[in-house]
């Protein structure tokens, strides 16, 4: 059974960074789509950015291109999520999850993912 653990959230102001880190627990992440999603109060999930490091593979959603940055480290199985620039609108819960199926271009869509981890919340004030 896939676990994921997703870390790092925690609240900062409007500009500030954060560091999401999602770890797999005795899984490899290489051969899968991990992805980041976040979800407010009375907001639809939204799919944030994806990572398929063997068809060398990353997705961002508009929103966040450009402030956030996805990346895989293989000897610790983790996928982080780098945000910067955040801003208030970024605020929801964090979530990372990992599909087997070859997602390509639908890989910002929760349906297509397995596994997801608890969440981690990131609160950012104006």
């Amino acid at each position: 059974q896939v676990q994921l653990f997703e870390s790092g959230g925690g609240s900062v102001q409007s500009g500030g960074s954060l560091r999401l880190s999602c770890v797999a627990s005795e899984y490899d992440f290489s051969a899968s789509y991990v992805a980041w999603f976040r979800q407010a109060p009375g907001k639809e999930r939204e799919g944030v950015a994806s990572i398929y490091p063997i068809g060398d593979e990353i997705y961002y959603a508009d929103s966040v291109k450009g402030r956030f940055t996805i990346s895989q480290d293989n000897a610790k199985n983790t996928v982080y999520l780098q945000m910067n620039s955040l801003k208030p609108e970024d605020t929801a819960i964090y979530y990372c999850a990992e599909s087997r199926l070859n997602l390509g271009r639908g890989a910002l869509y929760a349906r297509g993912y397995n596994y997801w981890g608890q969440g981690t919340q990131v609160t950012v004030s104006a």
